[in-house]
């Protein structure tokens, strides 16, 4: 989809930009695929706020979305391709030779009419979904399992692809949008073809309501609190932090501090991180 921009009419549509609908052919989504969303405004089970800046915004439903694509050897043909608001990426609406309706992520080279099909071994066509050691080196993918049979859970966002890059031992390399190379075993499934909706990332939001829209509040500087408020803050007109080092509102390290300190499971899969050492 290209980026539409608009006249100057007021300062908030200067500098707004939003994408066209050229390729999204169904407003309303599919009701049984639908799930209610409730909103957490940033606070975890406890009540308790864990991300802040976060409130408010468009009531929406969550589209459910099948990442795994279990129903092998049937065939799907592609009904439309609509929009989420839970997702940077469009969604297409797929439905099986069975009757069975269900909602994937759009690959970019998809249409509405075309047929696709999930198997351990199939044609190497954009939106067939197989096991990755079938998929040649340089061949693009997306929603990329990391155990077999887990569903995807890499590769998702608009715009984005791996790549098979090599093997090893019967494990598969595989090279994701972060650098990162990741070791997988061959029966973990990936789908081929590019994440659709490449220039979600051009959009200009514009103004600070579109902003609001999307739930998310305004962000103050620690330096325009008060002392009580952060440490940071007070002083007399604009002065600098004049402390040692950047510090969130807790007193901890704001900069140059990796913040992970839980090793996920995935750790084990990579082989080269994103980060040069």
């Amino acid at each position: 989809m290209a980026v539409k921009t608009y006249k100057p009419t007021t300062p908030g549509r200067r500098q707004m930009s939003v994408l066209g609908n050229e390729t999204i052919t169904k407003d309303k989504p599919t009701k049984k695929l639908l799930k209610p969303l409730k909103k957490t405004g940033g606070r975890n089970n406890r009540g308790r706020i864990t991300a802040r800046n976060r409130g408010g915004g468009a009531r929406k439903k969550y589209r459910e979305i099948d990442f795994k694509s279990d129903k092998l050897n049937i065939p799907a043909t592609v009904k439309t391709i609509e929009y989420d608001p839970n997702r940077s990426a469009n969604i297409a609406l797929i439905s099986y030779k069975d009757g069975t309706k269900r909602y994937i992520l759009a690959p970019q080279e998809i249409n509405v009419g075309d047929e696709i099909l999930a198997a351990e071994k199939t044609e190497l066509k954009s939106g067939n979904r197989l096991q990755i050691k079938h998929i040649p080196t340089g061949y693009n993918i997306h929603n990329i399992e990391l155990q077999p049979g887990k569903g995807g859970q890499v590769v998702r966002s608009a715009g984005t692809y791996g790549q098979v890059i090599g093997r090893d031992k019967g494990r598969i390399q595989v090279r994701i949008p972060s650098r990162s190379v990741l070791l997988l075993e061959g029966e973990c499934m990936a789908t081929l073809g590019t994440v659709s909706n490449p220039d979600h990332a051009n959009v200009t939001i514009g103004k600070a309501g579109r902003k609001r829209w999307l739930g998310r509040r305004p962000k103050v500087r620690g330096k325009a609190k008060n002392p009580c408020d952060h440490p940071h803050g007070g002083g007399e007109g604009r002065s600098p932090i004049g402390l040692k080092y950047p510090k969130t509102p807790w007193g901890a390290h704001a900069l140059g501090v990796r913040t992970r300190k839980v090793k996920k499971y995935s750790d084990s899969r990579i082989i080269k991180g994103r980060r040069k050492k």
